[in-house]
């Protein structure tokens, strides 16, 4: 088994604690409260950003010409997701510029600008590789009988998308092109699905 494959199918009990936790669940049925909703868009705007830093600094440290192309093509997906949390902020009355980052956000930016700067390319790809895997099956679970027609219907489409579903296999390639299955790569991935689960629930627990 690629080591991608290994380690998303080594955490899928936190993959599903995500896709039942109630956050995630109120979003699929159109029941998640706006308060809640809101808060999220402001603190995912604000891991957003140092997610496409840490791109950029694994870009730099990328050993040949494609992992440096590739780790800059996916920030610029992460700008575009930016650009959908403006529309998002703007629907629910966010002010993204004087946002404050929770407990479970700064934890989650914190660990990882930390791998980037410390780590190697392939640990990098490592840490940041579950937001995306995680969103791209969320998503696809959220759509399986279809895209439902209430106010997350948009969250739904963007991660279920086909333009969204290769850009977590691009960052999954970077994995097996770059990292080695060792515990230090199987701890760090972990860390990251257990950062997005906390996520969640700090939006929920408003």
């Amino acid at each position: 088994m690629i080591l991608s494959n290994e380690l998303w199918t080594a955490n899928q009990d936190l993959a599903q604690a995500c896709l039942e936790h109630p956050f995630v669940q109120g979003i699929g049925d159109g029941t998640l409260e706006q308060k809640k909703f809101a808060y999220y868009v402001g603190q995912d705007a604000f891991f957003l950003e140092a997610f496409a830093r840490a791109y950029s600094i694994a870009a730099a440290k990328a050993p040949d010409w494609l992992g440096f192309t590739t780790f800059h093509h996916l920030a610029s997906g992460v700008l575009a997701e930016l650009q959908l949390h403006d529309s998002y902020a703007s629907q629910w009355g966010v002010n993204l510029q004087s946002v404050e980052p929770g407990a479970a956000t700064r934890r989650y930016t914190d660990f990882l600008l930390a791998t980037a700067w410390g780590g190697d390319v392939g640990l990098i790809a490592a840490a940041m590789s579950p937001c995306m895997r995680l969103y791209a099956f969320l998503g696809e679970q959220l759509a399986n009988d279809g895209i439902p027609n209430h106010q997350y219907a948009d969250w739904i489409r963007t991660y279920s998308s086909v333009d969204f579903q290769p850009l977590a296999q691009q960052l999954e390639s970077l994995v097996d092109n770059y990292a080695t299955t060792n515990s230090i790569v199987h701890s760090t991935y972990r860390y990251a699905m257990f950062c997005e689960h906390d996520f969640f629930q700090a939006a929920w627990i408003l």
